[in-house]
């Protein structure tokens, strides 16, 4: 078994609950952008396909019982990361809503990831920009999606499948 852990995901397909993915859609929607505390909480983000990259890599050459970290060094706080949000599409800061923090919430999470470049030859290659530019792009050109999912209509299309196969709920018999 070799095993990666990986800093904060983005990319397209997220779920729409998600620091990046919930900012674009609630500012697409004109809707307020809810971010936890004063927004100085720091995350590492790696764009998704940077981390598939690395778990490829990490089955081809890692070595069984190791770990290997996949971070992108692009460290962020969540405010800084809603704000290029709203530059991206265009839209007012003014839809920025603090909102309590969550319990026991940590400020910074980042990860070093020396030993997946060392043993694995893997280093990020999709800069911040780029990739939240990238992220942005789909959110646009995907609206459907992310609707359907936003709306729960893929939760109640889930249960109606698992009811048919005398399933109690979502994943349960």
């Amino acid at each position: 078994m070799v095993i990666t852990r990986g800093s904060n995901n983005y990319g397209p397909y997220q779920f729409p609950e998600k620091l990046i993915p919930l900012m674009i859609t609630n500012a697409l929607e004109d809707k307020p952008l809810p971010v936890y505390g004063d927004g100085r909480n720091r995350r590492d983000w790696l764009y998704v396909e940077d981390n598939c990259r690395g778990l490829a890599l990490a089955v081809e050459k890692g070595v069984p019982g190791k770990v290997y970290n996949l971070g992108a060094g692009e460290e962020r706080e969540n405010l800084e990361v809603v704000r290029a949000i709203l530059r991206l599409l265009g839209k007012p800061e003014g839809l920025i809503r603090f909102v309590a923090d969550r319990p026991g919430h940590d400020r910074r999470y980042a990860l070093n990831t020396a030993k997946a470049g060392r043993e694995l030859g893997w280093r990020p290659e999709v800069p911040f920009e780029e990739g939240l530019a990238r992220t942005v792009e789909w959110y646009l050109a995907n609206r459907p999606w992310w609707e359907r999912v936003k709306s729960g209509e893929y939760r109640r299309y889930a249960e109606e499948w698992y009811t048919r196969l005398g399933l109690d709920k979502v994943g349960q018999g």
